[in-house]
C-alpha cells in the first residue's frame, strides 16, 4: 500500500479526507511498531477496517509474531507482596497481571472475526497464497502465511489460547504439510502450546494420531533433533541431550501405544530416528560430561591431599612427650578439627562421585536422569568440601591469635569466603541448571495452572 500524505495526526485518525486503504495502512503500521494504543482507538474509531479481509489477515500476522507483546505485566513487587499475604487467608484483591495493549487489540479485531460466516473466519486465518505450483493438470496453492501456524512457530501461546476459546474447531487445522499447531509444538518445543492438549479433554486421542504427509506421527517429530535456539537457555550439552529425552518419553506417553512403533514413509521408526538424529548430540554430550567431571575431579583431589595433610598438623602443635594438642581445649581448634574431617570426606565423595561419571556407559537413557544426578551430587559435594575447608582455614587463625591480634583472624576469615562466593558465582547456575532439569522438569508438562478453559 502507498503510504499516506501528510497530514496531521487528528485526520489520519478521523478525518473525512482519508480513505480505508491509508487508514488500514496506519493500523497495520501501528501494530508493527507496536504502538497499541493508537491502534486500538484506530479500530474502536474506524469498526469499518474490520470488514477488510485482508487487512485483518495482514494485522493478525504481525500480531502473530510478536509474542513478547503479549505477556502479562506484572505488577510491582509491593502489589505482590501484598496479594501474597491476602491469598494466606483466602482473599482476593483483584487481577495479579494486567493484560497487555496487543491482547486489548486481538480481542477487539477477533471479536469482530468471530461472528463473520465460517468460510470468511478460514480465509482470514488461511491467508493468501503466495505460490501456486503446477503438477500436469492439478494446480494446488500453497498457504505459509497462515496466522495460527505462524504464532504456533513464535511459540505465541496467549494469541493462540484466544483464538481457540472462541473458535475451537482451530484445534482441527492443519497447515501444508497435514500438521496441527500441536505438531509444530513439538518441532518447536513450545511446552505451553503443546500442554493445551490435557485441556482438550478426549478429543486429544483424535488429534495425537494425526499423520503429516511424510507419515510422520507427533513421536516422529519429537524424534527429530529441535534447533540450536532453543536450547539456549539450557547449560551444557548433556542437560540438552536430556532435555531432548524428556520431550520423547512425554510425546510417548501421550500419543497411543499402537503408534509407537509406527513407520513414517521412509520407513523409520520413532526410536530410530531419534538415535539417528541424536547420535551426535549423544557424542558431545559424553565429551562435555567428560571434561566437567575431569576438571572437578582435579580440583576435589586437590583438596583432598591440602585437608589430609592439615589433619595431621594442627595448629599450635602438639605435646612432645603425650601428643596432645597444646590448644585441644579451644573451640576454634574443635571447629578447625571438625570442619577440616567434613571436607576431607565430602572432597573424597565427589573424586568417587566424578570418577563413576568417567567411566559411565553414556547410553541414550543414561542421560535423562542418571548422569544429571550424578554430576549435581559431584558439584554438590564440592562445593561442600571448598566451604568446610575455608572454614577451618578461618579456624586456625583463631586459635593462634584468639588472645592478641584479634583482627587478624576477623580480616583472615572474611578473606576466606571469597573463594566461596565465587565458586558460588561461577558453578551455582550450572548446579541449578542440573537441579531444575532433572527435578523441576516435571513441571514442564501438565501444568496445574490451566490456561484454554478456567
Amino acid at each position: 500500500m502507498p503510504p499516506p500524505p501528510n497530514l496531521p495526526r487528528s485526520d489520519l485518525l478521523t478525518g473525512s479526507r482519508e480513505d480505508h486503504e491509508n487508514r488500514g495502512w496506519l493500523l497495520q503500521k501501528c501494530v508493527e511498531a507496536e504502538i497499541f494504543d493508537v491502534a486500538i482507538k484506530i479500530v474502536n474509531d474506524r469498526p469499518e477496517l474490520c470488514a477488510k479481509k485482508r487487512l485483518l489477515t495482514d494485522v493478525l500476522l504481525v500480531l502473530a509474531q510478536k509474542t513478547h507483546a503479549f505477556k502479562e505485566r506484572k505488577p510491582h513487587i509491593v502489589v505482590r507482596i501484598i496479594e501474597s499475604i491476602f491469598a494466606v487467608f483466602h482473599l482476593k484483591i483483584g487481577r495479579a497481571e494486567k493484560e497487555s495493549e496487543a491482547l486489548q487489540l486481538l480481542r477487539i479485531l477477533w471479536k469482530k472475526i468471530a461472528i463473520m460466516p465460517k468460510n470468511e473466519i478460514d480465509d482470514i486465518i488461511r491467508g493468501p497464497p503466495l505460490e501456486v505450483k503446477k503438477q500436469g493438470d492439478i494446480i494446488r496453492s500453497s498457504y505459509p502465511s497462515r496466522v495460527l501456524f505462524i504464532a504456533a512457530k513464535m511459540g505465541n501461546t496467549r494469541f493462540i489460547i484466544e483464538l481457540i476459546q472462541s473458535y475451537p474447531d482451530l484445534i482441527w487445522k492443519v497447515d501444508d504439510k497435514g500438521q496441527t499447531i500441536f505438531h509444530i509444538a513439538i518441532k518447536r518445543r513450545h511446552a505451553k502450546i503443546y500442554n493445551l492438549l490435557y485441556e482438550i479433554g478426549s478429543m486429544k486421542d483424535l488429534i495425537t494420531p494425526i499423520k503429516d504427509k511424510n507419515g510422520n506421527n507427533m513421536l516422529h517429530l519429537v524424534a527429530k533433533s529441535a534447533k540450536p535456539k532453543r536450547f539456549q537457555n539450557v547449560s551444557g550439552v548433556a542437560l540438552q541431550m536430556q532435555r531432548e529425552l524428556l520431550w520423547f518419553k512425554e510425546v510417548e506417553r501421550m500419543i497411543p501405544p499402537n503408534y509407537r512403533q509406527r513407520k513414517n514413509a521412509e520407513g523409520e521408526t520413532p526410536h530410530d530416528l531419534f538415535t539417528k538424529k541424536h547420535e551426535t548430540l549423544v557424542t558431545k554430550g559424553e565429551d562435555w560430561m567428560k571434561n566437567t567431571a575431569s576438571q572437578c575431579m582435579v580440583v576435589a583431589t586437590l583438596i583432598a591431599t591440602i585437608v589430609f595433610a592439615a589433619a595431621f598438623t594442627l595448629p599450635g602443635g602438639y605435646n612432645q612427650n603425650s601428643g596432645i594438642p597444646f590448644f585441644r581445649h579451644k573451640s576454634a581448634l574443635i571447629v578447625f578439627v571438625i570442619a577440616d574431617a567434613v571436607s576431607l570426606i565430602f572432597s573424597s565423595t565427589s573424586v568417587l562421585i566424578f570418577l563413576s561419571i568417567l567411566t559411565s556407559r553414556y547410553a541414550e537413557r543414561d542421560f535423562l536422569e542418571s548422569l544429571p544426578k550424578k554430576l549435581m551430587l559431584g558439584l554438590a559435594a564440592l562445593f561442600l568440601s571448598i566451604v568446610t575447608m575455608m572454614i577451618a582455614f578461618g579456624a586456625s587463625f583463631f586459635v593462634l591469635y584468639n588472645k592478641h591480634l584479634k583482627w587478624v583472624p576477623v580480616i583472615v576469615a572474611g578473606l576466606a569466603a571469597i573463594p566461596v562466593i565465587l565458586f558460588a558465582i561461577l558453578q551455582f547456575r550450572l548446579l541449578g541448571d542440573v537441579y531444575h532439569s532433572t527435578y523441576q522438569s516435571r513441571y514442564l508438562f501438565k501444568p496445574k495452572k490451566r490456561m484454554l478453559y478456567y
